[in-house]
């Protein structure tokens, strides 16, 4: 989504810039949770005001993964209690919300706390939000008004060619299409049981046991990636003998709910007690191979989703 008009906007003075763009000055790299926190977000609601938007859809959402880049450590709820539901159904590619929370998921990323999206209004607005307190806002129009008052707020806009987060970096799909369930629900009558995992929100699963009753009810979030797995299995101590060097370790409890998480290296203290079946999945590229994959269309069956189902 090329916008013509796309503004770093940082509290680092271009003077102090080095050839690259990046700031070398003595301004540190994390938000303040202060002043110039709010002058960001005052920002960017100026810019959306003289844009006339009321609103942005959310896309590619992340949740913090094993492994932060930040310079903050993420926070439970990962900046988003009381912001959005608690079950996250409401946090999903192409959700769209209110100025007002497009302005606290901004502060959220500000601040590392763990939750990261682009924010957008196709062919009329951007928000993103890098490292190190670098956001770049872009306009359908010059939006002069915002930029002057971004300077009075203390902060340095400075045009671009674009937004360096523009795009996703990854090849989206492959569609989860007609032939997508065809071969979901074959699966089903040749295994039995499987299982589907569901992820709206990068770093994020949900499990779905599917038979083959139960594969046309199974509810999804929007533009979900999703890849099928075998089911699994009861002997939980061989499976915890065969959990590789990077895996996603999926379990059901006694309660008859699936869960996982991602390990590094496990060991038996970080296994999780009380499985009565459990998978290995191990994420290491050529060992990672599920019985499909797909990325959910639009109910008007396009691929708008920008992610890949891996």
């Amino acid at each position: 989504m090329l916008l013509p008009y796309v503004y770093k906007v940082t509290k680092y003075d271009p003077t102090d810039w080095n050839e690259d763009g990046r700031y070398v000055g003595l301004e540190v790299e994390t938000s303040d949770h202060g002043p110039k926190e709010a002058a960001y977000l005052a920002a960017v609601l100026a810019f959306a005001e003289e844009s006339e938007v009321a609103e942005v859809s959310i896309r590619e959402p992340e949740l913090a993964g094993p492994v932060n880049f930040g310079l903050e450590a993420p926070i439970d709820g990962y900046g988003l209690d009381g912001l959005l539901s608690p079950d996250l159904s409401d946090y999903y590619d192409g959700a769209v919300v209110p100025v007002s929370v497009a302005i606290e998921l901004v502060r959220t990323m500000l601040r590392d706390n763990g939750a990261w999206c682009r924010l957008e209004v196709e062919e009329k607005f951007l928000v993103h939000v890098g490292f190190d307190q670098y956001m770049y806002i872009g306009s359908h129009i010059p939006c002069e008004r915002a930029l002057a008052a971004a300077v009075d707020l203390g902060l340095f806009p400075v045009r671009q060619e674009r937004s360096p987060y523009e795009d996703s970096d990854e090849t989206p799909g492959p569609a989860a299409d007609a032939g997508f369930w065809a071969n979901l629900a074959d699966l089903t009558r040749r295994h039995g049981t499987i299982l589907l995992r569901e992820s709206p929100v990068r770093n994020m699963s949900r499990w779905h046991r599917l038979t083959p009753g139960t594969v046309d009810g199974v509810q999804l979030a929007p533009r979900a990636m999703l890849s099928v797995w075998p089911d699994l299995a009861p002997d939980v101590e061989a499976v915890q003998a065969t959990a590789g060097s990077v895996c996603e370790y999926v379990w059901e409890d006694q309660a008859g709910d699936i869960q996982s998480v991602i390990l590094f290296d496990p060991n038996a203290e970080d296994l999780p007690d009380g499985a009565v079946a459990a998978a290995a999945i191990s994420l290491i590229e050529e060992e990672y191979n599920p019985l499909l994959e797909g990325v959910l269309p639009d109910p008007d069956g396009v691929l708008r989703a920008r992610w890949s189902a891996s």
